[in-house]
């Protein structure tokens, strides 16, 4: 009788370390693991579909390219510095303010070039601005 208890006693398993280790994977998996999932839009701007603006006696052009420099009416800039593009438009206007602006981006460039174009337009005081886009192609 001895002998048969002394086999059981033996033949039980310890859980303990098994749960350690499983919790162990559970909290490095969790850990490692990244929940975000990333997703992009496939853009392809500008495109509208409106009625052409009148034309204007005086429209000064400022354009973005793909790269993001910049350019007013057809005369690229030295940098795309904010300062620059603020002083080649002071030059431009001549001082005036009320003259319109044309801001005409690349379909790739980026969203922070464009931004920052207006963001000079707005702080040398121009009111007129206008955005141009190009009408959607008919794809039948």
């Amino acid at each position: 009788m001895k002998f048969q208890r002394r086999i059981r006693e033996e033949l039980s398993i310890n859980l303990t370390p098994l749960i350690d280790v499983v919790f162990l994977l559970l909290i490095f998996f969790m850990v490692s693991t990244t929940f975000t999932r990333e997703t992009r839009l496939v853009i392809n701007l500008p495109e509208a579909d409106g009625e052409a603006a009148p034309d204007v006696e005086q429209v000064i052009e400022i354009s973005v390219s793909q790269s993001g420099a910049y350019a007013i009416d057809g005369r690229t800039l030295v940098n795309a510095d904010l300062s620059t593009l603020m002083q080649g438009m002071k030059e431009v206007s001549r001082g005036d303010r009320s003259v319109a602006l044309v801001l005409i981006a690349d379909a790739d460039a980026t969203h922070q070039s464009v931004v920052t174009a207006m963001d000079a337009i707005g702080q040398s005081g121009f009111s007129r601005l206008s955005i141009a886009t190009r009408k959607p192609t008919d794809e039948n």
